[in-house]
């Protein structure tokens, strides 16, 4: 790969701290055990927070979608996006263990969720322009593995920098949860340090570009005619709703973990911490291997490989047993499940390219991808 290419993959790096230390371990786990108080209220609050940064995602990413395929500039969307996403992140410093707090710890995590998505927009839409066409299945399936090892890089300096220790570092008072709020402005930090390399290593796309206001108006007059006329597109709207459901499963395994494994067999946050690193550590192989499998034979068969995987995995995870024989389910259901992650982008560009209206298509697809990450 070229130096712009791996500028391309660090960004997954750096944002992959955000999703592992905030959204499904750490804050997670935080939010329901010590701000809330009680697991069950918590998973709940925590459930309502993510679908209303979904909802606000599926409205505003058809317009978004169009202006990232429309206007040219990605860069400066995907600066700003990430201000915001840092900004909040280190907002949840503020939170103290404390149900006083229980709205603001919301209302960051939504800022923060919806700001990481809409960053990705634009994200995403960069990598067609970097490489080609036959390379992106693998290309995209090295940027979620190297993602996957800097959410593991992330998850591993909190646990021996703010959690492990006896005394908590830089004088933070451990009965204050100081130390596991210190940990989101760590997140925050390597978000901002590790995202540099795009900006600085990357360039722009080539070609014309329209004002923004157009790209918008464009993007909803897009999404407009796919409602319209999907119901002539049987195809398309099957795709549409498999695309929604497949994509509500994954998100649900992977933002529930945390709080999960916190609840229902009681660990702590180191405990927590490892079985998040032993997560990330199978789910960057997975996704690392398959995008050599996707190249060879095809998203959609790479898919129908790892959703049996997956299957199977689950079923360890629902069946009685120990905290063990749960860690290690979900480890292998990771595996599988992050593999169909870097699939169904592939996947989705093979199955909407053949049904013609691709700006509309797409931004009918967008509406999908809320219920993504």
């Amino acid at each position: 790969m070229n130096r712009a290419t791996w500028a391309w993959c660090l960004y997954d790096w750096a944002n992959s701290a955000l999703p592992t230390v905030v959204t499904t371990f750490v804050f997670a786990a935080y939010f329901a055990k010590a701000v809330v108080g009680d697991e069950t209220e918590g998973t709940f609050l925590w459930g309502q927070a993510t679908a209303a940064a979904g909802l606000l995602v599926a409205v505003t990413g058809p317009v978004l979608g169009a202006v990232a395929d429309r206007a040219g500039r990605r860069k400066p969307w995907i600066g700003g996006f990430t201000l915001v996403a840092v900004v909040a992140c280190v907002g949840l410093w503020f939170v103290a263990p404390d149900r006083g707090d229980i709205a603001l710890a919301l209302g960051l995590v939504i800022v923060t969720t919806a700001a990481f998505e809409f960053a990705s927009v634009f994200y995403n839409a960069m990598l067609p322009d970097l490489v080609a066409a036959n390379r992106l299945g693998r290309v995209s399936g090295w940027g979620w593995g190297i993602g996957f090892l800097g959410g593991l890089s992330a998850l591993a300096l909190v646990l021996v920098v703010f959690v492990n220790p006896a005394a908590a570092p830089f004088g933070l008072d451990k009965g204050a949860a100081e130390h596991i709020r210190a940990a989101m402005v760590a997140a925050a930090l390597w978000f901002a340090v590790f995202a540099l390399p795009l900006f600085l290593f990357t360039g722009e796309a080539s070609g014309p570009r329209q004002p923004l206001a157009a790209a918008a108006r464009a993007g909803l007059g897009d999404l407009w005619r796919t409602l319209r006329t999907v119901r002539r597109q049987p195809q398309l709207l099957r795709f549409l709703l498999a695309r929604m459901a497949y994509a509500d499963g994954l998100a649900t395994l992977f933002a529930l973990g945390g709080i999960y494994a916190a609840g229902t067999f009681a660990m702590d946050f180191d405990e927590i911490i490892l079985f998040a690193i032993a997560l990330n550590v199978t789910a960057g192989l997975g996704a690392i291997a398959f995008a050599w499998l996707d190249d060879g034979i095809g998203a959609r068969a790479t898919i129908m490989i790892a959703l049996a995987g997956l299957l199977v995995a689950g079923a360890a995870v629902l069946s009685p047993g120990d905290a063990q024989h749960f860690c290690e389910g979900w480890l292998h259901s990771l595996m599988q499940a992050n593999a169909d992650r870097t699939d169904i982008k592939v996947l989705s560009v093979e199955s909407l390219r053949p049904l013609g209206a691709q700006q509309g298509a797409f931004s009918g697809y967008s509406f999908t991808v809320a219920y993504d990450e």
